[in-house]
């Protein structure tokens, strides 16, 4: 099938962005690719549209529930079928999408990277008719990436067990030149073939402002800057603090971080994606999945943690390709607070141990067991628990997961679900037997399409106001239904979901090895330094800074962002300069002159005249008698 006519039928594109066309074409000749296409560039159609020309189905690894569910509902509404496997998912469902797999009924299956190992699938996927291996978010595979995760380390094993024909099709938006090798070895690729779009944008403007009162400074942007923008916080409480301020200012706002329920985060994003509130203030948790295009400014209140991380957020606005600005606000105590945080970063790795085995005990994982058990993690239980403080958990746990122990997803924004595993007659039989269940049952029938063959999202209030039950005894049926293996029932959870990737092992004989814990640290101090080098700069071009610091060295000024503006008044006024002094000085090689006299003569602003006098007089360049200018003697 022709792929442009694919990208007309199901995006109703007529013609591909830069470099988009170039990546499927390699793709379709078999060949391991790697592009780099920056945030909004268009990478997820780079693997959809080779997927589709071919026969069989495309394996993508996602490290993003919310990213996947946001693709998988974009197909969908295509009538392209897709699904996911993730932790957050029932082994019966994993095992009727694999069903699905293999007899051809889905055309993308998403796989989080720590489902890798996971036995069924490797069993599974050899039955199944690959024909592409996508692998987003590809700099999570490169311990020199900013967002290292083991789990990708696996697909290089994932990929011996498909066919040599299959290629893979790596894809991100931030990678340095050593991260770009490290993917491509990383993946095993047979030869070296990287396609990337610049990462320059030209509608996108960058600038920072050193700030002492950096609210005022955001009401007066965000006040001036007309459409919708994201304000960027380090801290949950810090959203709320300036949503509330912007509120009071009569900007419509509003505050989104991890720790809100699924339903508050849906519907804080919705009002913003509908434009019913301008600003959205936010943690580094809102953005993955974000697909607004008329996004006009992205500012960043606090400093970010890399320039990787920075770049993702500020490449959030301006999709349309239309103007927006990116803008940083910081002040002395930002830089030294960033250090400061650093340090923080990495408690002694006696404290990681410990956490560690805390978390093991919270779990009631035996040693020598645990490898590929998942659990909803409530972190604040954990926390109350052990008496930990929450930095100290947070900061050991990320150290625990990049020692590839542990994987943590985020909360699964999805509803609850309903699977019926009885044949029809197994289930009229119990309901026979059962008749006090059988109303209910004769509801969930009546209610939900296809639950013997899949599972159903329901809403427990919905079967609640239908049964005219209370809604703790709708509930509390469907977890009888469920002890009884009637049904299968998946309540919704707002916690995130950790998964163990290795057995439990005694913590005397735990060695996160010192020297993996030094690289880990060395890295990130340099990550911060480069950081700090953009905000502090103040002669180089903001997209210069940015695109040297990702390879790209051949670049030009913009002409537009904070530094180059202030050189451009420089320079105005350097030349400005020049041509009223060599004015001055050819009127009085001819006459001395008195200075009313003098600026009479030029017409040029009273206030400027007098300061190049004066700069003139200052250098000894004229010199003044009897109230008249003239050429100094000395030149």
């Amino acid at each position: 099938m022709d792929i442009h006519a694919i990208l007309k039928q199901y995006w109703k594109y007529s013609s591909f962005r830069p470099v988009q066309e170039e990546i499927i074409r390699s793709v379709l000749a078999g060949k391991d690719t790697l592009a780099l296409l920056p945030t909004g560039g268009g990478k997820s159609i780079c693997f959809q549209i080779p997927a589709i020309a071919k026969e069989g189905i495309c394996i993508v690894v996602s490290p993003l529930i919310a990213l996947m569910k946001d693709q998988i509902e974009n197909l969908l509404s295509k009538k392209i079928p897709a699904a996911s496997i993730h932790s957050a998912l029932h082994p019966r469902e994993i095992e009727l999408v694999l069903r699905d797999c293999v007899h051809g009924k889905i055309k993308f299956l998403y796989l989080s990277p720590e489902r890798l190992k996971n036995e069924l699938l490797k069993n599974t996927i050899q039955q199944m008719n690959v024909n592409l291996l996508a692998v987003d978010e590809a700099h999570c595979i490169s311990q020199y990436g900013y967002d290292f995760r083991p789990p990708y380390l696996d697909i290089a094993m994932f990929r011996d067990l498909l066919p040599t024909t299959v290629p893979v099709l790596a894809l991100t938006a931030t990678a340095t030149n050593e991260v770009i090798k490290d993917i491509q070895f990383r993946l095993n690729f047979k030869e070296e073939n990287v396609f990337r779009k610049s990462f320059y944008r030209h509608n996108l403007t960058y600038f920072v402002f050193k700030e002492e009162n950096k609210l005022n400074r955001l009401l007066q942007i965000v006040s001036k800057t007309p459409g919708s923008g994201i304000v960027y916080v380090r801290s949950r409480k810090r959203t709320k603090e300036v949503a509330d301020f912007l509120r009071r200012n009569n900007i419509s706002a509003d505050f989104y971080h991890g720790g809100l329920t699924m339903k508050e985060r849906e519907v804080k994003h919705n009002h913003w994606i509908t434009n019913k509130i301008k600003v959205i203030v936010a943690t580094c948790a809102f953005g993955m999945g974000i697909d607004k295009p008329d996004v006009r400014f992205v500012i960043h209140v606090d400093i970010p943690d890399s320039l990787e991380a920075y770049f993702q957020e500020a490449g959030r606005g301006g999709r349309d390709e239309k103007q927006a600005y990116a803008i940083l606000l910081y002040e002395n105590n930002d830089i030294m607070n960033m250090y400061q945080s650093y340090e923080n970063t990495y408690p002694s790795l006696e404290i990681i141990r410990d956490v560690y085995q805390a978390l093991c005990n919270f779990f009631q994982i035996p040693i020598g067991n645990g490898a590929g058990a998942s659990f909803d993690f409530d972190v604040y239980r954990f926390i109350q628990h052990y008496k930990f403080k929450m930095l100290i958990v947070f900061n050991s746990l990320r150290f625990i997961e990049r020692a590839g122990f542990i994987s943590m997803t985020e909360a699964a924004n999805n509803s609850s679900k309903i699977h019926i595993p009885l044949t029809r007659d197994d289930l009229y039989r119990f309901q026979v037997e059962n008749e006090k269940y059988d109303n209910f049952i004769k509801l969930l029938l009546r209610s939900y399409a296809g639950l013997f063959s899949l599972f159903v999202p329901v809403e427990e209030k919905y079967l609640a106001a239908n049964a005219r039950l209370p809604l703790d005894t709708v509930i509390e049926a469907l977890k009888q239904l469920d002890s009884k293996s009637v049904i299968i029932y998946q309540p919704k959870t707002e916690n995130p979901r950790l998964t163990f990737l290795q057995d439990r092992i005694e913590t005397r004989h735990l060695s996160f090895a010192q020297q993996i814990y030094d690289d880990r640290k060395k890295t990130e101090k340099e990550r911060i330094d480069e950081t700090i080098h953009y905000v502090t700069s103040n002669n180089k071009c903001r997209s210069e800074l940015l695109l040297n610091y990702f390879g790209e060295n051949k670049t030009l000024r913009c002409e537009k962002c904070d530094v180059c503006l202030q050189q451009n008044r420089e320079r105005i006024q350097k030349e400005e300069f020049e041509v009223w002094k060599n004015n001055i000085l050819l009127l009085l090689q001819n006459e001395d002159l008195e200075v009313d006299t003098l600026i009479e003569k030029l017409r040029y602003p009273k206030e400027k005249l007098i300061r190049i006098i004066r700069w003139l007089l200052e250098n000894k360049v004229i010199e003044k008698k009897d109230d008249k200018l003239s050429l100094s003697i000395e030149n």
